[in-house]
């Protein structure tokens, strides 16, 4: 392939699991569109990591990514004719990343508890996947994993909905159709004053993934 491949890998030890998500090119070098999409989605994991700290609304970790997103998609020429608000509240930032941030995780790699004493799961595209709607406390885990996909359905349905067609502009989009989409997924502890990441050590950049190809 030619493409960007994802690998996902869990583990478990003394109990406790892991569920982490490495993209990388196929051919062990990036295309500058493959840049482009990978870089965008790393911004999104960073940007959730930054933010995250107790009381943050796992909902709101969403939109964020989401907003980072349609952000870099709008800057690139990919999406047009709106302000990235108009475009959030047209769900155009669940036609590329049509699932939920990320999950509980511990002694199960999607663990419980999601919907325990937690607000009702939001209907809307994408949003609707979260496995979990509760406020952010010191000592959870949760993974952080945004993703940029460019899927045949999501893209077909956006183009006959006026309401989302109008901000997409079809002829830079369409030569990454086919192309998969990139996923970054890290765990992340919550603590008592911000986050901490706790798979580190992986290669993230660009520079780093390629390097570490062409060992």
């Amino acid at each position: 392939s030619s493409g960007i491949n994802a690998e996902y890998g869990g583990a478990e030890y003394a109990g406790y699991t892991a569920d982490i998500t490495v993209s990388f090119p196929a051919t062990g070098r990036f295309t500058e569109s493959q840049k482009f999409v990978y870089n965008t989605c790393l911004k999104a994991n960073k940007a959730v990591q930054a933010a995250m700290r107790p009381g943050v609304s796992w909902p709101d970790m969403h939109r964020l990514a989401e907003r980072i997103i349609v952000e870099e998609f709008k800057k690139q020429g990919l999406l047009i004719n709106g302000t990235v608000d108009q475009m959030l509240d047209a769900h155009i930032g669940a036609i590329f990343m049509p699932h939920g941030l990320g999950h509980f995780i511990g002694l199960d790699v999607h663990d419980v508890g999601g919907y325990v004493n937690a607000p009702p799961r939001i209907q809307e595209p994408g949003i609707k996947y979260l496995r979990t709607t509760r406020t952010l406390e010191e000592g959870m885990v949760i993974t952080v994993e945004p993703g940029v996909y460019f899927g045949d359905a999501l893209l077909d349905g956006a183009y006959t909905n006026p309401d989302q067609a109008k901000f997409m502009n079809k002829e830079l989009i369409e030569p990454y159709r086919g192309t998969g989409g990139v996923r970054i997924e890290d765990v992340v502890a919550v603590t008592e004053d911000g986050s901490e990441l706790l798979s580190h050590d992986l290669p993230r950049t660009v520079e780093e993934i390629e390097a570490f190809m062409a060992r």
